[in-house]
């Protein structure tokens, strides 16, 4: 099941979306962290009516596995004069598994003007074995070149194969945490990790590329006792920067 078909069959019950996360959705013991993001921004939606502005930013916690049958349910927080807050929470037997918050913002009239972030020269690959649900929903190549020194740093060209009735916002987050982890080519194969927390600001109010392909960019900054943190990057097919975030990582090995 796409995510804009599980967003179809989710029922709405009292102000919050319920369903129940197809197996093929998982990684790991929990849902992927896009379809959960996903998910938990078209909650916010839902609580803040129809009139949003885009999506410049989202916060998320990973708090717990989600898997089975799932709540999500927004909040608005509050409406100002060109920016509005919201929250949302997805529970699994009402226990929190996410917590996400969002800011929608219109432009502003600004006299600053600059762009530090370049897109790297890359080229496009082919994949090792990945998860299910990256096989079926995404195409999906793996854009640096085979080196034999590792470095703390993935990089992949991601397109999603159903995009059907999906906004450009929901598409960004969905795919914005399909790379594995930036610290993974240093770990052993197998080492078990979790994202933590992610953070993700938009650079563009609309969000468009060609062909439906993104150029993802995960790279870790630091690693101790079992923590990693890692900068994160999105450009779209002509090199623009899209979007930016920081994710913490827990390492098991």
């Amino acid at each position: 099941m796409s995510l804009p078909a599980g967003l179809n069959v989710a029922e709405s019950t009292d102000g919050a979306l319920a369903l129940t996360v197809p197996a093929e959705w998982h990684q790991g013991r929990t849902a992927y962290g896009g379809f959960s993001a996903a998910l938990a921004l078209a909650a916010a939606r839902q609580a803040c009516g129809d009139s949003l502005l885009p999506l410049r930013s989202a916060t998320v916690n990973f708090v717990g596995p989600l898997y089975g049958e799932i709540e999500a349910r927004g909040r608005l927080l509050r409406r100002g004069k060109n920016a509005t807050w919201a929250s949302a929470e997805i529970s699994r037997e009402g226990e929190c598994g996410l917590l996400a918050g969002f800011v929608f913002m219109g432009p502003v009239a600004s006299s600053l003007h600059f762009n530090d972030r370049p897109v790297h020269a890359v080229a496009r690959g082919s994949h090792p074995l990945m998860p299910v649900f990256l096989r079926k929903y995404f195409d999906f190549r793996f854009a640096l070149p085979r080196s034999d020194v590792k470095q703390p740093e993935t990089c992949a060209w991601v397109r999603l194969k159903d995009r059907t009735g999906l906004d450009a916002m929901s598409e960004i987050l969905l795919i914005a945490d399909a790379l594995p982890a930036g610290v993974m080519p240093l770990l052993n194969p197998g080492t078990p990790v979790s994202s933590m927390t992610w953070q993700v600001n938009l650079l563009t109010a609309a969000p468009v590329t060609t062909d439906g392909w993104w150029l993802l960019r995960s790279r870790g900054d630091y690693a101790e006792n079992g923590c990693s943190s890692q900068t994160m990057d999105i450009w779209n097919a002509a090199g623009e920067p899209i979007a930016s975030g920081m994710q913490a990582v827990a390492l098991f090995g």
